[in-house]
């Protein structure tokens, strides 16, 4: 089940996931997690948050329109593979198109391109580092 979560909840899952859970909840927080226009989505199986996506209005250098930047995509280990990521991030497409959002961006992990690129999205910036995540590129995904 999909669900339109708080930044509390999604803290958490975010340190387990993208850092291995080396930092506090705390300092998982992103500037623009409660700017208004953002929301956090949450994955629940059996009443366990699996999986998190949040997204913020803000827009990316060349490109024109409404833009929303996606961060903080993670599934616990155990559901990865199963496709949970792309049910959040199609739910988000279609309520994004609901708010007349031209376009999604993120910067991708090099470990989760493929993810990415099989969801629709397009690199749009050569490789560069994001400490302390590693690699990374720009990716841009039109809506509408």
């Amino acid at each position: 089940m999909i669900k339109f979560i708080s930044v509390e909840d999604v803290l958490p899952l975010r340190n387990t996931v993208l850092r291995e859970g080396k930092l506090t909840p705390n300092e998982m927080r992103y500037t623009n997690d409660n700017a208004e226009g953002s929301f956090h989505l949450g994955y629940y199986i059996k009443g366990e948050l699996v999986s998190v996506v949040s997204f913020h209005l803000i827009s990316y250098k060349q490109f024109q329109g409404n833009g929303y930047q996606m961060r903080g995509v993670g599934t616990i280990e155990k559901y990865r593979g199963e496709g949970i990521g792309t049910r959040l991030l199609n739910f988000a497409i279609v309520y994004l198109r609901g708010q007349k959002a031209n376009y999604i961006w993120c910067n991708g992990r090099r470990k989760a391109l493929r993810f990415y690129q099989n969801a629709g999205f397009e690199i749009v910036s050569p490789e560069f580092d994001l400490p302390p995540a590693g690699p990374h590129n720009a990716l841009y995904l039109k809506i509408q």
